[in-house]
């Protein structure tokens, strides 16, 4: 098992630099490994995404969405809240064929989720979708995968005043399966997101969430499931820019894994800026190690640039299992490896049980489950 914690906080004058961002994917170099923004990522086995391809497969899938809500595929639609942050996603953005949108209604309250399933079949694929929920709006939209394939994808989120969203991406791609997506969200005044993502299938999964508050009163809530199996390789890169004032963000990612080579990465920046005064943000990561030869590593950074706060912070652990816990658990009767079960069921619960989609839920914990029962 090996773990790293690094974090920085500044509270000195003056402004840090502003994260590069482009819409030219020459603007970035091809990656090497060695920068920052790519050092945990195994880049060898992504090569092909550093350079233009043509697509040879696209995600399709099934949509099921109450009455009122619009969906449709149209030419590449730019919804202007996405600013590229590396090669891939400036690729995709340039060269994905066409767009997935979805529009909620001003004022819908959407009393059932959008379900989409997105399926693909081998080859390699860009991909954009828009999601966009209109002002005093709420919906709960889950995005599904599946399937085997390369894929470059950019999702743009939009939450207006008053609005309330709940994403949900599950990422249940077969074995084989590289993916690697920019989540970009923009959340307005008085407005909520949710922003769930589940990482359970795939070779490489690479996400990077970045939310951007445009009004006072905004919130945004970050959580994360991840079980990394052997050879696995789970991502997530998020970064939260609080620029108004008065605003929340609350950040919950918890991953375990299990076998030879499984590697999860959390690099968690936020950035409060000095017109973002009340702000309250908070990180917590949580790596739960289950047999030898896996490796967790994870960076909160905080950079806050005025002292009339609410709050932040951030905390991150990384331990196997609590052998207490277990010896409590069989000294009454429960056998080793049910015993187990139990206690990742509990580390996982307080995650998955604020997803507040009963069925999806269950099956979350189903699949863990049959993960374990791998071991």
């Amino acid at each position: 098992m090996t773990a790293t914690l690094a974090h920085s906080h500044n509270g000195r004058t003056g402004t840090p630099p502003e994260r590069f961002t482009s819409f030219d994917p020459s603007a970035f170099p091809v990656p090497t490994g060695r920068e920052e923004e790519w050092r945990f990522t195994p880049v060898r086995r992504i090569r092909d995404l550093f350079e233009p391809f043509s697509p040879s497969t696209r995600i399709s899938g099934d949509v099921t969405a109450p009455d009122g809500v619009a969906w449709a595929i149209e030419p590449l639609s730019p919804a202007g809240v996405l600013a590229p942050a590396d090669r891939v996603s400036a690729l995709a953005l340039e060269r994905a064929p066409q767009s997935f949108v979805l529009r909620v209604p001003a004022r819908a309250k959407l009393d059932e989720p959008v379900l989409l399933s997105g399926r693909v079949t081998p080859g390699v694929a860009y991909e954009h979708m828009v999601i966009d929920v209109g002002e005093g709006a709420s919906a709960t939209v889950v995005v599904d995968y599946s399937g085997s394939a390369t894929v470059a994808e950019n999702v743009e989120i939009v939450v207006r005043d008053g609005a309330s969203l709940e994403l949900v991406s599950v990422q249940g791609w077969d074995a084989d399966a590289v993916h690697l997506s920019a989540h970009a969200a923009q959340v307005g005044r008085d407005a909520r997101l949710k922003h769930v993502v589940v990482n359970l299938g795939g070779s490489i999964v690479r996400l990077n969430p970045t939310v951007r508050v445009t009004g006072p009163g905004a919130r945004a809530d970050l959580l994360v499931v991840s079980f990394a199996g052997a050879g696995q390789h789970h991502e997530v890169r998020l970064y939260i820019d609080h620029d108004r004032p008065d605003c929340t963000s609350d950040v919950l990612y918890k991953n375990a894994l299990q076998g030879g080579g499984a590697r999860t990465v959390w690099i968690g920046d936020v950035r409060i800026r000095p017109a973002a005064t009340g702000t309250s943000t908070f990180e917590l990561n949580r790596n739960l190690v289950l047999t030898d030869g896996a490796r967790a590593d994870s960076v909160p950074n905080l950079e806050i640039e005025t002292g009339n706060i609410a709050g932040a912070g951030h905390a991150s652990a990384t331990g196997r299992f609590d052998d207490l816990q277990l010896f409590y658990l069989q000294s009454r009767g429960i056998p080793e490896d049910e015993a187990r079960r139990l206690v990742v069921r509990g580390f996982f619960a307080d995650v998955v049980g604020r997803i507040g989609i009963p069925d999806l839920e269950e099956r979350l914990m189903a699949a863990i489950e049959a993960r374990l029962e791998t071991a």
